[in-house]
């Protein structure tokens, strides 16, 4: 894999697993955000090096597709703030949604997709789930090292669909 410190990502859009399953009080108020700080540099070097970053995560364990007290919308103040931008949420990670949100990014800017555990595809390592979350980007990076060690859709099978555009985070 490429070395994502010598990497040109300018003017490019870059899908990145992160692991933002963070854990949320009754108020739905983040409790613990040591995941999201360990994304931020990763995230940053993207960004300052002009391209437009695409994020996705799970947050806990829904057994039956959307449930609000899952939904990644929650973090997205605070990501916001630790990232010192507006961070875009799209309601869905591969609908259209998804896809009007991922095709207008702009350089150094952020979209936060929806819960990948919603679609249970997700976990089932599905290929074509995995091919519509590679189709919004040009470049994938696995920041998500806590997960990377599962066969799921978005971190073992999403990599195959970039053969030459596929990096580490830090």
């Amino acid at each position: 894999m490429k070395n994502i410190d010598n990497y040109d990502f300018n003017g490019k859009k870059v899908i990145v697993r992160v692991d933002f399953n963070v854990p949320l009080s009754e108020k739905m108020e983040i409790t613990d955000d040591s995941r999201m700080r360990a994304a931020v540099p990763t995230i940053q070097k993207i960004r300052q090096s002009g391209g437009g970053v695409i994020l996705m995560s799970h947050l806990g364990r829904p057994k039956n597709g959307p449930d609000d007290k899952f939904s990644l919308k929650h973090i997205v103040r605070h990501l916001s703030a630790l990232l010192d931008t507006d961070v875009v949420f799209a309601d869905d990670c591969i609908g259209e949604s998804a896809r009007r949100s991922a095709s207008s990014l702009q350089p150094g800017a952020v979209l936060l997709l929806e819960n990948l555990r919603f679609y249970k595809e997700e976990t089932a390592g599905d290929e074509a789930f995995a091919k519509k979350l590679a189709g919004l980007a040009d470049v994938y990076v696995n920041d998500a090292f806590g997960t990377a060690h599962r066969a799921h859709a978005s971190t073992a099978v999403i990599a195959n669909f970039f053969p030459e555009e596929k990096l580490f985070g830090y």
